[in-house]
């Protein structure tokens, strides 16, 4: 009778550990709807601006927190510009958590820092593919078309930008600088 106590206390843990962890998701997913609409209606770039970090901040906590412990490393490195080390932390959050959104958009910055675009563009079209309304990966595609001089691309990124966050701090000065690179005025 004791074995059995023994083995089924461990399996009642993991099973609510399973469900607090899936209750958590939902939570953090129900917020972000909750946030991301909000975004969508934010009547100033100041109340944008507010909105972004706080969705951003909820993008960061989808992972577990040793994954959230690596992506932040992974920040922290890169302002330290130390590219291969970022790569790593984020790698390493990749191998715990293969499926979490906000780990291909990191690795892309970092790649985009680099100047390695290519590898940059194959991980923001995973964001992307995994949360379409990723306003920050949506920003890097159009910086990187812009590195690129494909003003067209940058536009039509950026664009998409200001349908999830028409109030993007400094978006209306953007996209006017982009029209004018396609219509080829220079500034």
């Amino acid at each position: 009778m004791l074995a059995g106590m023994y083995i089924q206390r461990p399996l009642v843990v993991l099973a609510a550990t399973i469900f607090l962890g899936h209750l958590a998701t939902a939570q953090v997913r129900n917020e972000l709807e909750s946030l991301l609409a909000a975004l969508k209606t934010a009547p100033t770039e100041q109340a944008a601006g507010d909105l972004e970090r706080r969705i951003r901040d909820q993008w960061l906590k989808a992972g577990s927190p040793a994954t959230t412990v690596l992506l932040r490393r992974s920040m922290r490195d890169l302002s330290n510009h130390d590219v291969d080390e970022a790569l790593t932390d984020i790698d390493s959050a990749l191998m715990l958590e293969p499926d979490l959104t906000e780990a291909f958009y990191r690795r892309a910055v970092v790649k985009f820092e680099a100047g390695n675009y290519n590898d940059a563009l194959a991980d923001l079209q995973e964001t992307l593919h995994r949360e379409p309304r990723h306003f920050l990966a949506l920003q890097t595609l159009s910086r990187i078309a812009e590195a690129r001089q494909d003003w067209k691309g940058a536009l039509a990124a950026f664009k998409r930008v200001l349908e999830i966050d028409p109030k993007t701090p400094g978006g209306s000065e953007r996209l006017s600088m982009l029209e004018q690179k396609v219509k080829g005025t220079s500034l």
